[in-house]
């Protein structure tokens, strides 16, 4: 029977990969919600309440901030995530 040992370059490569993932998918979520805020701003309530075309534009502000925090969090951690 082999015993294998885990790497710590084994370990941050699966690190890396989830929390890419993870951000990824507040990335997904929060377009998700800009999207539908518009449709419920334009009178085509799919899920929201809906508001104003200032709070739906203050809504796409936040979520470019948001994705861009995550994207530049994702290169980081792949970064570390694939030292040797």
């Amino acid at each position: 029977m082999s015993e294998k040992k885990v790497t710590m370059a084994e370990i941050r490569r699966t690190v890396a990969t989830s929390l890419g993932t993870a951000f990824g998918i507040v990335i997904g979520m929060i377009w998700t919600n800009v999207v539908l805020g518009a449709f419920a701003t334009a009178g085509i309530p799919l899920t929201t309440t809906g508001g104003t075309w200032f709070q739906w534009m203050y809504f796409v502000i936040v979520a470019i901030m948001v994705t861009v925090v995550c994207v530049i969090a994702i290169v980081f951690i792949g970064r570390w995530g694939g030292k040797k």
